[in-house]
């Protein structure tokens, strides 16, 4: 019998309100509480949340089900590989999965490989033991290109004979918490000694190529010309620095104000978190033409508001893109597409990265006629994408995610 409890999710941003953290995880709790015994507790997690008076969420709640089930149930845990991998966690959890693959494409495979590893575990067929390798490295490293792809896929063909799941674990590389960055976790059946040596050798692997795996995003300018002088179109170019899926806002607009300013048009950019523009496009009413301000309205990170004569192009009350993995749709709630000197831009009502074309084309927009689109994503638009750009650019421009890793005034991170 399969016994469920809630599901929660949230954009990253700052720290979780404390009594919201501690609501969510008591429910969970006492849930697991009505539900026993049991044989096997199973979470999907993201790894790397943080709340007030608390830089482990996930080690937290391992530790207090941990307390509640005790020692002989089996506690599994999958992650997202943008999780901090700390000692509370590995204390508490027979075994920890973390996604091979950014893009996140193989969230159900990895929940798969969980789910048999720890129902063989309370069967008593296997003994999972973990060990993790720390990389000490910080960064971003898609999976798409090598030599990233592979180093997944020789992950993938190392598991067997007595390798139970191999993991690395990239961190979120803007958490400021202790035990934060990159680490290699490796879990064996019942021999320590293979678990540590697997995650040695793989994590030694990851060292060497780790510089030339890492994401360089080229700087705003230099991206604009570059993607200008490309053949053809359309040429995605990535603005990492505003992706809400990082923690950013999602309202910046230094890459549209150096659009407008360079006169730049046969474009499309989003999506925009500008609920209060939606709602004035939305009294306006589809093919109306007035003056908007819109995005540059959370802080200094979003860049300046946007001025500007815009034409009301469509209206959508729910409005939603595909999820990178097709596990379901990702709502963005009320949204707009606008247009302003040959730019076409979507106003959304829920914070979030761009994924999949449809985030424009499910306005009525299309996408193969324009020179640029502009996502606000590092990579997890990277597969949605792909067969319809002529060319894909990482560009770094001002914003709240800076890929100068080195530069951030960590105060609790071991650098």
């Amino acid at each position: 019998m399969l016994v469920e409890s809630i599901v929660a999710i949230a954009q990253p941003a700052g720290p979780t309100v404390r009594a919201v953290y501690e609501s969510l995880r008591d429910e969970i709790l006492d849930d697991l509480r009505q539900a026993l015994p049991v044989d096997v507790v199973l979470f999907y997690l993201h790894g790397a949340m943080v709340a007030d008076g608390y830089d482990d969420c996930e080690g937290d709640l391992l530790e207090r089900c941990r307390a509640i089930v005790g020692e002989d149930v089996v506690i599994g845990a999958e992650l997202d590989l943008h999780a901090h991998l700390t000692k509370q966690m590995l204390a508490n959890a027979d075994a920890i999965i973390t996604y091979k693959e950014y893009p996140h494409t193989d969230i159900v495979g990895r929940a798969r490989d969980l789910y048999r590893i720890c129902v063989d575990a309370a069967a008593k067929r296997t003994r999972p033991v973990s060990a993790a390798f720390d990389c000490r490295a910080n960064g971003i490293w898609p999976t798409t290109a090598e030599p990233m792809r592979s180093f997944v896929d020789a992950m993938a063909a190392r598991e067997g004979d007595g390798v139970l799941s191999l993991s690395l674990i990239h961190g979120f590389p803007w958490g400021d918490v202790p035990e934060a960055g990159a680490k290699m976790l490796a879990i064996a059946d019942g021999d320590a000694a293979l678990a540590s040596r697997v995650a040695q050798e793989f994590g030694g692997r990851f060292a060497e190529i780790r510089d030339a795996a890492r994401l360089a995003p080229m700087p705003l300018p230099a991206a604009l010309d570059e993607a200008l002088a490309t053949p053809g179109g359309p040429i995605v170019l990535a603005d990492v620095a505003d992706n809400a899926g990082g923690g950013a806002p999602g309202d910046g607009t230094f890459v549209l104000r150096a659009l407008l300013e360079r006169g730049i048009g046969n474009a499309a950019t989003g999506t925009y978190y500008d609920p209060e523009a939606v709602s004035l496009c939305f009294e306006a009413g589809e093919g109306a033409a007035f003056d908007l301000r819109f995005g540059g309205k959370l802080g200094v990170a979003s860049g300046e508001p946007i001025d500007a004569r815009v034409v009301v192009m469509a209206l959508r009350e729910k409005h939603a893109q595909d999820y990178m993995d097709d596990s379901g749709p990702a709502a963005l709630g009320p949204s707009a597409w606008i247009r302003t000197h040959g730019i076409d831009v979507v106003l959304t009502s829920r914070r979030s990265q761009v994924f999949a074309p449809n985030a424009f084309t499910g306005l009525g927009m299309t996408l193969e006629d324009k020179k640029l689109v502009i996502v606000k994503s590092t990579h997890h638009f990277w597969g949605k994408f792909a067969p319809l750009a002529k060319r894909i650019i990482h560009l770094s421009a001002p914003g709240a995610l800076t890929q100068d890793f080195a530069a951030i005034p960590y105060r609790k991170r071991d650098r």
